[in-house]
């Protein structure tokens, strides 16, 4: 056999020998445990950083319950949660720029029908577009405002990250210019400030503390605990707090710090 042919089939023998061995092995675990795009909610990033928690404790101020829902919930028996004494929701509509929640038209028309004070969410993937573009997307896609007292502000969900990096790739002053992008254009879009969910630990983290959107936006914490904790940094009060993953009805569960007139208050803008 010839030289030049033997070392052709002699490289064609290891070319096929690394392909099936590559085959046989596993892949990394990370492709495993990483969730598909789109399929994020508020709280996901929480629970493994924060816990789970308890109930909070019962009595200091007035307050009322809500639920915020995603796909995950599919449609949503309203009627069942009103009863149980739910008066307000929000309602995942997109997330990034290339998702939006196929239950959406249900979760979110299906609450205002049995009554309820109820707005929209976008769940922040800051490594994938900038902050105007996903504040468009989210108006775009069901996330506007009317004042009609029975719809809320906006919410920004920005929190632990379960696709990748914690803080998305970004340093701590890049995270601060791209909320206050998504703020910025999604108050021109609507005339109104949108509400920050986060948590204080993630923010703490990601953001260095920052303060400076304390003054305008309301602030929706999630803490999985008797006690809401610490806030972070310029917030001196919480208008909204999750306060579990596991309610004892659909959703999470979230208390509103006031009565129902606050709510309707923050409705009316």
């Amino acid at each position: 056999m010839p030289v030049h042919r033997s070392r052709l089939l002699l490289a064609a023998f290891f070319s096929l020998a690394s392909l099936l061995l590559a085959l046989t092995l596993p892949f990394p675990a990370q492709a495993a445990d990483v969730p598909p795009r789109g399929s994020a909610h508020m709280g996901m990033g929480v629970i493994p950083h924060d816990g789970q928690g308890g109930l909070p404790t019962p009595g200091d101020a007035t307050q009322t319950e809500g639920v915020d829902v995603s796909s995950h919930q599919g449609n949503v028996a309203w009627s069942t949660l009103w009863t149980s004494g739910v008066k307000w929701a929000y309602v995942k509509a997109t997330e990034g720029t290339y998702y939006t929640n196929p239950y959406f038209a249900q979760q979110y028309n299906g609450s205002y029908n049995v009554g309820m004070i109820r707005g929209a969410y976008h769940f922040a993937t800051p490594d994938t577009t900038g902050g105007a573009a996903q504040a468009n997307y989210f108006v775009d896609h069901g996330g506007g405002w009317s004042k009609d007292g029975r719809t809320l502000p906006g919410a920004l969900d920005i929190e632990w990250n379960p696709y990748g990096a914690a803080c998305f790739g970004k340093t701590q002053s890049a995270m601060v210019t791209w909320i206050r992008d998504f703020l910025n254009q999604y108050k021109a879009r609507t005339g109104r400030d949108a509400v920050i969910y986060t948590a204080t630990s993630w923010w703490t983290e990601c953001t260095g503390n920052y303060a400076g959107f304390a003054s305008a936006n309301p602030l929706w914490i999630a803490r999985y605990a008797s006690a809401v904790g610490t806030l972070p940094a310029g917030w001196s009060y919480y208008t909204m707090w999750q306060y579990t993953s596991s309610g004892p009805t659909v959703g999470d569960h979230n208390k509103f710090n006031g009565a129902l007139d606050r709510v309707v208050a923050l409705a009316n803008g």
